[in-house]
C-alpha cells in the first residue's frame, strides 16, 4: 500500500509520544542529565519539535550543525501532544482548506501551534515522496511541553552518530536496525477533524 502524503509516525507507546530537537551543548546536555529543560531554554520562542528521527537528522547533519550537536529525544505525553495538535495551524494558507486568507492569519494569530508538512528523509536524507510533521510550539504551547508534557528527555547523539558512520560505509542494513521503530500515530477522529494537512489515522 503506498504511503498517505500527510500522515504522523512516531514512536510511541500507550500513553507518550516521542519527538527529536537539536540544541547547543550547553542546552542539550544538562535537558538529558537532569530529564527537563534548564532555565536558559527560552519558553517565550517558537520552538520546533519533529516526531520524525530522519527529517531530525537532515535538519541537523546528523548532529554536526553549529548549535544543533546535541541531539534529544524527548518523550512527550500523548494527552500533550494531542492538544497541541487540536489548536494547531497550517504555516500557509491553502485554498479548500480555510474560508480564504484572512481567515487563515486570524487563526494563525491566535494558535499557539504551527503544524508544516516537509518531505520526509531516508537514510540519505533524499527526500521521499511522501511528507512529515513538524509541530511548532509557542507561548502557552511552549511552557506546556518543557513543564508539563515532558516525561523523560535522553541524548541520542552517539545514536545519531552510530547511524551516520553505517550509512557513510555504505551498511544501510546495519543503520536501519538502529533506527527508532516510528509508525503511524492513532490521532483521535476530533483532531482529525481541526488539524490541517489532510491527515490520515492509523487504520
Amino acid at each position: 500500500m503506498a504511503e498517505p502524503m500527510h500522515r504522523i509516525r512516531a514512536l510511541h507507546t500507550a500513553s507518550t509520544v516521542t519527538v527529536y530537537q537539536a540544541y547547543r551543548p550547553e542546552i542539550g546536555l544538562p535537558a538529558a542529565r537532569d530529564g527537563r529543560f534548564p532555565e536558559v531554554w527560552q519558553r517565550d520562542r517558537m520552538t520546533w519539535i519533529k516526531p520524525s528521527f530522519l527529517w531530525m537528522m537532515y535538519r541537523c547533519g546528523w548532529g554536526s550543525k553549529e548549535g544543533q550537536e546535541t541531539v534529544l529525544a524527548v518523550e512527550i505525553t500523548r494527552e500533550g501532544f494531542e492538544w497541541a495538535l487540536e489548536r494547531a495551524c497550517l504555516t500557509h494558507y491553502e485554498r479548500g482548506l480555510h474560508p480564504d486568507r484572512a481567515a487563515w492569519k486570524r487563526q494563525l494569530k491566535r494558535s499557539p501551534c504551527r503544524v508544516q508538512w516537509d518531505p520526509e528523509r531516508d537514510l540519505r536524507l533524499s527526500p521521499l515522496p511522501h511528507r512529515s510533521l513538524q509541530l511548532g510550539l509557542t507561548g502557552e504551547a511552549a511552557q506546556r511541553y518543557a513543564d508539563e508534557w515532558t516525561v523523560s528527555i535522553t541524548d541520542v547523539t552517539t545514536l545519531a552518530h552510530t547511524i551516520h558512520t553505517h550509512v557513510r560505509d555504505g551498511d544501510l542494513a546495519s543503520a536501519r536496525r538502529l533506527l527508532p521503530a516510528e509508525h503511524p500515530y492513532p490521532v483521535p477522529a476530533a483532531t482529525r477533524t481541526v488539524v490541517p494537512g489532510r491527515l490520515v489515522a492509523h487504520g
